[in-house]
């Protein structure tokens, strides 16, 4: 599908004036209050847990015992802060939650499944990559290990409720949550598990892990910062509604999105809150953190540029519809994807738009952007190539299924699910 130009009366960048306060954040322990989860796909039913029988599928030319804790030193996630190992670690890349990191690359010309992976049931879950394997959770209630290569299963793991956050990745252990409310912590290699921790609702954030420190959100309306070793709460902050969003970690602040549209920046070390923006909805997309701005969508249609220290508002762009999809920011601008089913650029310095593009549907997908190309899916069941210089189509592969899943790009290669069960390796 071919780019739109900025259009004045539709796609609007403004200063809209957001709430702005700065407090001391209450700490509280593993008891929290029920947040709204008016965000989630209506469409929900109860798909099922399975047993861990998926099954590989090479293709050339066509589409819980509980355990205590050992272990860790790490930053969960790659690049902006060391040097580029051709892996996805964790949801966003890296800790700053960019999607981005310029030694990466993906296809640029049509593309095949080099192999595709059957769960269970539909994969929401975005992928993770070491330097072995795949990590990927579905609505089946696995959490999968699949070898890198050839998308064979490695081991799985039940949980009791689908899996939807996207698994970190850190020095040897597996970090993901579940809508059964645990959080846990699984050896990388067979799956073992380490430590496990439960919360009082459904935990659809992804974590980020720094040196000693996992931070996660769950529906029960808390942020939480659990020691990796053996799970034992730091501290955790209650807003008081739904966390979805998954946190950024960036120069000592942790920032994160709430069902009540509250952006949070937290105090790494003790949680205390250094300021919060208001906005009109709620905010389920994951903020990215780059050259002293936090980008954040919401659902009152704007992606929010704030600066990173107080919270003051730089821009707001206006789409056509709630943001779900988090924002990628590279080379001088932000990609989104829009519940109106646009891709957008957005400009950095300004927040103008630079070129729009448009899929078949809702676009909840988060970019990936890996060598001058953006890679995201849609709900019109394709994932897509665009030139992020210009907006234009590389090429768009097919699944059977809607895309909210967000890709993975490594070496080569895009890692994406769908909800047609398949997990797909994507290579020229």
């Amino acid at each position: 599908m071919a780019p739109s130009n900025p259009d004045s009366t539709e796609r609007e960048t403004t200063r809209r004036q957001l709430l702005s306060s700065v407090g001391a954040a209450s700490l509280v322990g593993l008891a929290g209050c029920s947040g709204d989860d008016s965000g989630n796909d209506p469409t929900e039913t109860d798909a099922g847990a399975g047993d861990g029988g998926g099954t590989a599928t090479e293709t050339a030319d066509e589409p819980i015992p509980t355990a205590t804790g050992t272990e860790r030193n790490g930053n969960g996630g790659n690049s902006t802060d060391g040097e580029t190992d051709q892996t996805w670690r964790s949801f966003r890349h890296n800790r700053r939650n960019t999607g981005h990191d310029p030694g990466l690359t993906g296809p640029d010309a049509s593309v095949r499944a080099a192999w595709s992976f059957a769960a269970d049931a539909l994969v929401r879950s975005p992928p993770t990559v070491d330097e072995q394997r795949v990590y990927v959770g579905s609505w089946d209630g696995n959490v999968y290990a699949l070898d890198r290569t050839d998308g064979t299963e490695q081991w799985a793991v039940q949980f009791g409720g689908w899996v939807d956050a996207a698994p970190a990745v850190d020095d040897g252990t597996v970090y993901v949550g579940s809508h059964d409310g645990t959080i846990r912590a699984l050896d990388a290699a067979d799956g073992a598990e380490r430590w496990r921790v439960e919360t009082s609702n459904r935990v659809l954030s992804s974590p980020a892990v720094l040196e000693d420190t996992v931070y996660v959100g769950s529906n029960d309306g808390n942020v939480y910062a659990l020691n990796r070793e053996d799970g034992t709460q730091r501290w955790a902050v209650d807003t008081g509604a739904g966390v979805r969003s998954s946190p950024a970690v960036a120069d000592g602040t942790v920032y994160v999105g709430t069902n009540d549209g509250t952006l949070y920046a937290l105090d790494r070390e003790d949680g205390s809150e250094e300021w919060t923006v208001s906005t009109d909805r709620r905010i389920q997309s994951s903020p990215a953190v780059a050259d002293g701005t936090v980008y954040v969508g919401s659902y009152d249609t704007y992606l929010h540029a704030v600066n990173d220290e107080d919270g003051t508002e730089q821009w707001s762009f206006r789409t056509s519809g709630g943001v779900f999809s988090s924002p990628a920011v590279a080379d001088g601008a932000v990609f989104v994807g829009g519940n109106d089913g646009t891709v957008y650029a957005i400009a950095v310095a300004d927040g103008s738009e630079r070129w729009s593009f448009e899929t078949g549907n809702e676009v909840k997908s988060s970019p990936a952007v890996a060598d001058g190309t953006v890679y995201v899916g849609s709900m019109d069941d394709l994932v897509y190539a665009i030139d992020a210089a210009d907006g234009s189509e590389r090429w768009s592969f097919e699944t059977g299924g809607s895309v909210e899943c967000s890709p993975a790009v490594v070496n080569g290669t895009v890692y994406v699910g769908s909800r047609d069960t398949q997990i797909y390796a994507l290579t020229e």
